[in-house]
């Protein structure tokens, strides 16, 4: 896709810079959630332990209940060595702060030349490095649902902030402020209600 202006390339660096924020989010949760498992099972195995010594507990199965966890713990511990999460978060992190950098570029000059259009081509190859192209997908749709919902969010504010101006600037009574105020209100009300 030929991107010609400004003001595409713009969005287009954001809705990329997002997707790859997106990647990185849910792939450091799912990271956590792995690490938190082993925190658990860790903590876990030596209470399980420690209660062993304790209450001198010599039958098979408190012998065997520290195995079976240590070797889920080393199983969860392979998979995500396996799973590569910091060697991709990292990948993922590099990308994005490439694309930030061009998108400031961006947002600093007035026309593409040929400088730009380079860095605009270098972060797309770092993106495209970056994610598989089904994932890519996946992440892109979502970013550009979020870039999306932003931009209503950002126009009904400002429309908003307009009714705020117009009714402190009005000569007119208080009436009128609460007739926009109630505007307000019921703007946001049918909003909240087409969400739902």
């Amino acid at each position: 896709m030929d991107q010609i202006t400004i003001s595409t390339i713009r969005a287009d660096l954001k809705a990329k810079r997002d997707a790859l924020s997106l990647c990185h989010e849910e792939l450091k949760k799912d990271s956590d959630d792995w690490n938190k498992a082993i925190i658990v099972l860790s903590l876990l195995n030596g209470m399980i332990e420690t209660v062993k010594i304790t209450l001198s507990l010599e039958e098979s199965i408190y012998k065997l209940i520290p195995i079976f966890l240590s070797s889920i713990i080393a199983v969860f511990s392979s998979l995500i060595k396996f799973r590569n999460f910091s060697n991709r978060m990292e990948i993922l992190i590099q990308s994005i702060s490439m694309i930030t950098e061009t998108l400031n570029k961006y947002r600093n000059h007035e026309s593409v030349d040929k400088e730009l259009l380079r860095d605009y081509n270098n972060s797309l190859e770092k993106l495209e490095m970056s994610l598989y192209p089904d994932i890519r997908k996946k992440y892109l749709l979502m970013s550009h649902r979020n870039l999306i919902a932003i931009n209503k969010l950002e126009k009904k504010y400002f429309s908003n902030l307009q009714l705020v101006e117009i009714s402190s600037n009005s000569s007119y009574g208080s009436d009128d402020s609460s007739n926009i105020n109630t505007v307000f209100v019921e703007q946001n009300n049918d909003d909240n209600e087409a969400e739902i």
